[in-house]
């Protein structure tokens, strides 16, 4: 008999997943939170809030880093998230995602580079569909202009179907993120949701519950864009 309840105690100790993520994954969710906010509240301009409400998603990537010597190029990982019920209701559950490739620029001496890109049109969200997207080739990508408020009938970059953002030592930083290649984070996505799910579940289904991890990065954007 004793040697039942202890198989059965360890089967539940044992036998059953843990849910927590790796701690590297659960700090780019919060250093993401962390990013937004900052470059909303940034003196020198910051991301234009009326742009941020008309976003149909949002994607964070922070200290986005040069490669190795020899290798070229950047690489980051981050996090992004669209809205519900096809660009109407809320922002809904992340994706992990990661950019490589391209010319970042990263200046003002700093060895990293936060980002921010703000999908703009209601077919923006088919390009965090795809296993990869090549910005300033799949989709267009410019330049977001900085300051309180954007007007889209006087700024020619607002045509793009994605702005971004950057950010380096502090201020803003002048980047191009064309030719950078963005994708999935196919192990990252499956270590915060604890299954093997895809970019088209969360982004056009929207009925996964938002991980714990991901609580702060959504309330970030949500109330950035309200």
């Amino acid at each position: 008999m004793r040697s039942m309840i202890t198989a059965a105690l360890l089967i539940l100790t044992i036998g059953v997943p843990s849910m927590a993520i790796d701690d590297k994954i659960a700090d780019r969710l919060w250093e993401s939170s962390k990013v937004l906010d900052e470059l909303m509240k940034a003196p020198d301009g910051g991301v234009p809030k009326d742009l941020l409400k008309k976003a149909e998603c949002v994607a964070v990537i922070p200290g986005v880093k040069k490669a190795a010597i020899g290798i070229g190029g950047q690489f980051g990982y981050g996090a992004a998230t669209c809205r519900k019920d096809q660009g109407k209701g809320p922002f809904g559950p992340p994706v992990m995602i990661s950019i490589k490739g391209g010319s970042f620029g990263l200046q003002l001496g700093g060895q990293s580079t936060d980002v921010v890109m703000l999908f703009m049109t209601p077919d923006s969200i088919k390009y965090l569909l795809r296993d990869k997207v090549t910005l300033g080739g799949d989709a267009s990508a410019a330049a977001g202009p900085k300051g309180r408020a954007a007007s889209a009938e006087t700024d020619a970059s607002l045509r793009s179907e994605i702005l971004y953002y950057g950010r380096s030592r502090g201020l803003f930083a002048g980047i191009s993120l064309k030719g950078a290649v963005v994708t999935p984070d196919k192990d990252a996505n499956r270590e915060v949701y604890g299954r093997e799910i895809d970019a088209k579940q969360l982004f056009e289904q929207g009925n996964a519950a938002v991980p714990e991890p991901a609580r702060k990065f959504i309330d970030t954007v949500s109330q950035a864009s309200s």
